[in-house]
């Protein structure tokens, strides 16, 4: 069983290594300016935001993260502009990051609104090597040590929405841009020369984002979402089905390719504090993982009466 085990988590490791890099958000469709740009200002007042994420929590070293995000729109409500701070950690590595977000908004008629954004921030990574164990001995003092690494970051986005209905487009890492390329130095036990390399690359990932409310009566409404996200080749999707109770309670469940199912809620404790949970868990050699948990907190200041009353940001 032990050895299942570990053939797993090195190969959802590597996948998350080689392939989905960027942080996972179950409640991306109540704060989406964790995944798009384009997101500055929709709220049409001031959001602050909060989120903790532990993924897998079945094992050591699985990705843990917590995300700060704030925006409003200025300008008379043409532009958005944002601050987001992102800290993310996954086996060896760690990542710092903070971003400036700016969003220009066309009121194409009285209904429909287009959102144009890029955000650019520094990005601060640390890989502790001596985490890692090689098949060879490796004798290069480079890995015997942290190091660190920073980069420059910019994203792009799309925003189109009214207020019942939304699709987004965004890609990350624009400068595809490689952090490292060391060569395997190592020697075995039996005195060859070990062989390969150690490499990281920020690869460019697309986001596409789509959801539509439904009034099912004064007290009830349905709101399904669907994500998809590619990146080095693959592609995954969450197919969210969310309603909306009493002007109070978002209830949802979701299933996320390749892993499985889970469940959320939000809940207005008034009109400008919100608080959000998620659970999921993998089904099949997943579920050996263990489940992922998200806790988030909002807070709106509007100019509107109530933010409670019109879900279409969800």
């Amino acid at each position: 069983m032990k050895k299942h085990l570990l053939i797993l988590l090195s190969f959802v490791f590597a996948f998350c290594i080689k392939a989905q890099q960027d942080p996972q958000y179950n409640l991306y469709q109540f704060n989406q300016m964790v995944i798009n740009p384009a997101y500055a200002g929709a709220r049409d007042g001031i959001s602050v935001v909060a989120c903790v994420r532990n993924q897998w929590s079945g094992f050591k070293g699985a990705p843990k993260t917590s995300c700060l995000s704030v925006h409003g729109p200025i300008l008379n409500k043409n532009v958005g502009v944002g601050l987001t701070v992102v800290t993310d950690a996954m086996g060896p590595r760690s990542m710092l990051g903070v971003y400036g977000n700016f969003a220009y908004i066309l009121k194409l008629n009285n209904a429909w609104k287009l959102s144009l954004g890029l955000n650019a921030g520094y990005n601060r990574f640390q890989f502790n090597f001596q985490e890692i164990t090689f098949k060879a001995n490796e004798t290069s003092a480079y890995f015997m040590q942290n190091q660190n690494y920073n980069a420059l970051d910019i994203n792009s986005g799309l925003y189109l929405r009214t207020n019942s209905f939304f699709v987004g487009l965004s890609a990350s890492h624009l400068q595809n841009k490689e952090l490292y390329n060391y060569a395997l130095t190592g020697d075995t036990t039996g005195g060859k020369t070990g062989g390969g390399n150690l490499s990281y690359r920020l690869r460019t990932h697309t986001i596409f984002t789509i959801g539509k409310s439904f009034k099912i009566n004064d007290n009830l409404i349905f709101a399904p979402t669907l994500l998809t996200q590619s990146v080095n080749g693959q592609g995954n999707g969450d197919l969210n089905l969310n309603f909306f109770i009493n002007n109070k309670l978002w209830l949802g469940v979701f299933y996320k390719g390749q892993y499985g199912p889970g469940f959320l809620f939000q809940y207005y404790v008034n009109n400008k504090f919100r608080l959000a949970y998620c659970y999921d868990t993998g089904l099949k050699d997943a579920r050996k993982l263990g489940p992922s948990h998200e806790v988030m907190l909002g807070f709106d200041f509007s100019g509107t009466k109530s933010k409670m009353l019109n879900p279409r940001f969800l």
